[in-house]
């Protein structure tokens, strides 16, 4: 009797060695099936960034060949059209200092004046054009520089004032150019409309966003004018940059707010 319970329990020690063995391998079948899971799963990893590290060097290389195409045509503009130009005002005014009949000077003036719109023209397709200004601080000066040379003839006087501007800050192109033209529009409304003595610039930065504000202390928009073609272009051009457009009528005169993220 003694025996057999000897027998039984070797078995049942036997069974359950054989099941902890067969636990245990299932464990580790699991444990390797994981690891290689993981192994993949990493390589996976591996693999999707180094494809998107082509992809961010393509997109690099790139933009370095349209800047480098921009700075070309920058040149050849700047060599060509800016010898061109100059020539023909040149030419204008040796034409007017022969000329006697007084027509004659007039439609001169005036070839002299086109010239002078087209070298001013070709100036800023060159600031838009340049990579080299696509900074905050860039857009800022160019900014002031424009409409003080605006301004100049005509009796409003210019101010301005910047707050808390990181002038390395970068700007894409376009955003560039589009502030550039909202503020060209502001500058013809209130030169032909305001009849402002005074504009004021005010730029402003508060970490990514930035404002634009154009201060005139003239007659304010006309409630027929509050929705002219130039003031839709001007939010338009905001909206596309996903910025803001503000028109405010306060007295005196009229303060126009652009604001975006940088």
């Amino acid at each position: 009797m003694t025996h057999i319970q000897d027998d039984i329990k070797l078995a049942y020690i036997i069974a359950i060695s054989i099941m902890m063995l067969f636990v245990c391998f299932i464990v580790f079948v699991v444990l390797m099936y994981n690891k290689r899971q993981l192994l993949y799963l990493k390589e996976q990893q591996l693999q999707q960034a180094e494809h998107q590290n082509q992809l961010l060097q393509k997109e690099l290389e790139k933009q370095k060949s349209i800047e480098q195409e921009r700075e070309r045509i920058s040149h050849d503009m700047h060599d060509d059209l800016g010898a061109g130009i100059s020539a023909l005002k040149l030419h204008a005014e040796f034409l007017k200092q022969k000329a006697e009949d007084g027509d004659l000077q007039n439609d001169i003036d005036e070839l002299l004046k086109t010239s002078e719109e087209m070298n001013l023209s070709m100036r800023e397709m060159l600031w838009s054009l340049n990579s080299g200004n696509d900074t905050l601080g860039s857009f800022i000066n160019y900014a002031i520089q424009y409409t003080g040379n605006f301004l100049k003839r005509t009796k409003i006087k210019l101010l301005s004032e910047s707050e808390d501007i990181i002038s390395e800050t970068p700007i894409s192109t376009e955003l560039r150019r589009n502030m550039f033209l909202c503020l060209k529009e502001a500058l013809n409304n209130a030169y032909k409309h305001s009849q402002a003595n005074s504009l004021k610039l005010s730029f402003v930065q508060e970490k990514n966003i930035f404002t634009m504000k154009i201060s005139d202390d003239g007659l304010g928009i006309q409630e027929e004018h509050t929705e002219g073609n130039g003031l839709r272009n001007m939010k338009r051009r905001m909206q596309e940059q996903k910025g803001e457009c503000h028109i405010l009528k306060e007295s005196p005169g009229t303060h126009i707010i652009f604001k975006v993220t940088i």
